[in-house]
């Protein structure tokens, strides 16, 4: 088949897959893959079947560009690094060096988790957080202690980061932005550095806009679309 248009989400669940074919598009570009583990039934019971279901009935093709695109220094915290404005930038956790990296160009070099980057004059932690409130749209913060200290070296991971909370404590990152951080593991701060929570769909939200300016300049006269569905599972009740 020939596409007819593409359309980029976040995750490609049942409304995207129906959003996409009203919209003309039979190809969906998402950042989260929709499928983990195998499928053995096809009967609908959870959100993973009615996606593929809706997709397979009317010739949708779905494209998933997960680990590649959060281990690239433009790629997902790339996009983060952007909206907070973030100057100085390298790598968190580079990926270890093999000789098939060493032969590739500095850039190829850089590949590896999370991100360093610095804001360009140092912020209280208060008002930090209310510019990160502001810049990402967000309802509530979940954080550890403020420390009393200002903030100017910034350590970030979208998604699911808590395994790098020691990497960016050894950076001396001022405060390490990602989600999903478990009760615990916001003991690992240890007084040293502030850990901020802001939502694992909230620090991935600006992912459709990188994917359609990739798409765009590598396709400038196709019709490629962001899709207008939030997908985030998880509301916050504020009385």
């Amino acid at each position: 088949h020939s596409c007819s248009g593409i359309l980029c989400t976040l995750d490609a669940t049942e409304p995207v897959i129906l959003e996409a074919i009203s919209r003309g598009c039979n190809l969906v570009v998402a950042h989260h893959p929709i499928i983990f583990g195998g499928l053995k039934k096809f009967n609908e019971k959870n959100y993973v079947e009615k996606s593929v279901i809706a997709a397979i009935k009317n010739d949708v093709a779905i494209y998933a560009i997960h680990t590649n695109l959060d281990n690239v220094p433009d790629g997902v915290n790339g996009r983060i690094a952007d909206k907070l404005g973030l100057i100085n930038r390298r790598t968190l956790a580079p990926k270890e060096p093999t000789a098939i990296h060493t032969s590739l160009p500095n850039d190829y070099q850089s590949i590896g988790s999370g991100l360093l980057g610095e804001l360009p004059e140092a912020m209280n932690e208060t008002g930090f957080l209310h510019m990160l409130k502001t810049s990402f749209g967000l309802s509530v913060i979940r954080h550890t202690p403020l420390l009393g200290k200002n903030i100017q070296k910034l350590a970030i991971c979208g998604g699911s980061g808590s395994f790098l909370i020691e990497k960016a404590l050894s950076e001396g990152a001022d405060i390490f932005i990602s989600a999903d951080i478990k009760y615990h593991e916001f003991f690992d701060a240890n007084d040293r550095m502030v850990i901020a929570d802001i939502g694992h769909w909230e620090s991935e939200q600006f992912t459709s806009e990188l994917l359609i300016e990739i798409l765009q300049a590598k396709f400038p006269t196709f019709a490629v679309l962001k899709s207008g569905i939030k997908t985030n599972p998880v509301n916050y009740f504020l009385g």
